[in-house]
């Protein structure tokens, strides 16, 4: 089972039936083992649990499957109940967005606390449980051991399978693609149309895909007739996911799925066109399953942005990807994307936008809903200065 490395050695232990037991502990948000576990089943109220889970209390189900189910979703309407008030008016949406990310925080944190066994196998030996064989071997490998879970992350993960499965419809392929667990999926088609329809440089013989993820961004590029794309990323989870894809298109003589950090080596020669859909917020990750989202201090952008001018042929583009979400959040503003883009000894020649779309522009309840609403995606067409 593919377990992180830091987390092998970690344990849970309770008091069950007199004894002590003691089970691996899995998590891939690598959150840390809770100390007080204790066993729970149907009999338990919400109310309870929701006190026991508040205070750091572990609940370890024994009970019906279904009823824990049940009992999340009882936790998330407490956690969201109408009429909590924050203990503080955000002042800004700078504020605003921490405050967000704390409130996120502490609700994975209780929700967190809602635990099952599962035994080698993948067998989950509660009243009216799922066959998660497959989703778990689709998310961890094979089994070697049993452990112990949040039913939280269980219920995501079978949720995953279910996309991997099922696909996502990409309109400007005409075709589908399948995320796999733990890589973003491009479920946002307002940037991908962005890739379709910007004009390609001339000559367009050879592109880079840096940060691929499911490999979405080089079958568009394929399909547009591009000849050679090298795709790259330095996570597992997402070169499997991209190769698959390729594969499933009918993509590998255009298609190269390469393990790298950003660029390929000199030795794939000077791209005509390089794109890359960067992490849209410079704040840190707090877990392995968020650093699609989020860029600590803009690495992966300044990274892309320092390195195009020696990986492109003269004639060569490079294409930026980005929303502006971060700036209506007062984490990047306007000007030190351009003074970044400056420093790279690039060269802006169009800067094509798109409103965003995704269902959330539309939530008025949502704390971040004004920087959403606001929130514009671009395509930068970069080429040294």
């Amino acid at each position: 089972m593919n377990i992180p490395s830091e987390n092998v050695t970690q344990t849970i232990s309770w008091l069950e039936a007199g004894k002590t037991k003691s089970s691996v502990w899995h998590s891939e948000n690598d959150t840390p083992a809770p100390k007080r576990v204790q066993t729970a089943d149907d009999t338990m109220s919400a109310d309870a649990a929701y006190k026991l889970c508040c205070e750091g209390t572990a609940l370890l189900w024994r009970g019906d499957f279904q009823n824990a189910k049940q009992l999340l979703q009882a936790l998330t309407r407490r956690i969201d109940r109408p009429g909590k008030k924050p203990k503080k008016a955000p002042s800004n949406m700078t504020e605003a967005f921490h405050f967000y990310r704390q409130a996120q925080s502490q609700k994975a944190r209780i929700l967190g606390m809602l635990l099952i066994e599962v035994s080698v196998g993948y067998h989950i030996n509660l009243r009216r449980a799922p066959d998660v064989k497959a989703a778990c071997e689709h998310a961890y490998g094979k089994s070697t051991q049993s452990f112990v879970v949040s039913l939280r992350e269980i219920l995501g993960l079978i949720g995953a399978y279910e996309w991997s499965k099922n696909g996502v419809e990409i309109s400007v392929i005409h075709n589908k693609i399948y995320p796999s667990y733990g890589v973003f999926s491009p479920i946002r088609g307002e940037y991908l149309n962005l890739v379709d329809a910007a004009p390609l440089p001339i000559p367009c013989n050879l592109a880079f895909d840096i940060g691929t993820g499911t490999g979405v961004l080089a079958t568009i590029l394929a399909n547009r007739g591009v000849k050679q794309i090298i795709a790259t990323d330095n996570s597992q989870r997402a070169l499997d996911c991209a190769q698959k894809n390729i594969s499933r298109l009918e993509m590998k003589n255009a298609v190269t799925v390469l393990n790298a950090d950003l660029f390929p080596s000199e030795a794939y020669g000077k791209a005509d066109l390089i794109v890359c859909n960067p992490p849209w917020l410079p704040a840190r990750p707090s877990s392995v399953l968020e650093s699609a989202i989020y860029d600590e201090n803009s690495k992966m952008l300044k990274g892309f942005l320092n390195g195009l001018k020696i990986h492109l042929s003269d004639l060569g583009e490079g294409w930026l990807i980005l929303s502006d979400f971060a700036e209506h959040l007062g984490l990047r503003t306007h000007d030190e994307l351009l003074s970044w883009i400056n420093e790279a000894g690039l060269a802006i020649i169009e800067k094509i936008d798109t409103k965003a779309t995704h269902s959330k522009t539309l939530d008025a309840s949502d704390p971040l809903h004004v920087a959403r609403k606001a929130e514009v995606t671009s395509l930068w067409r970069l080429v040294k200065q």
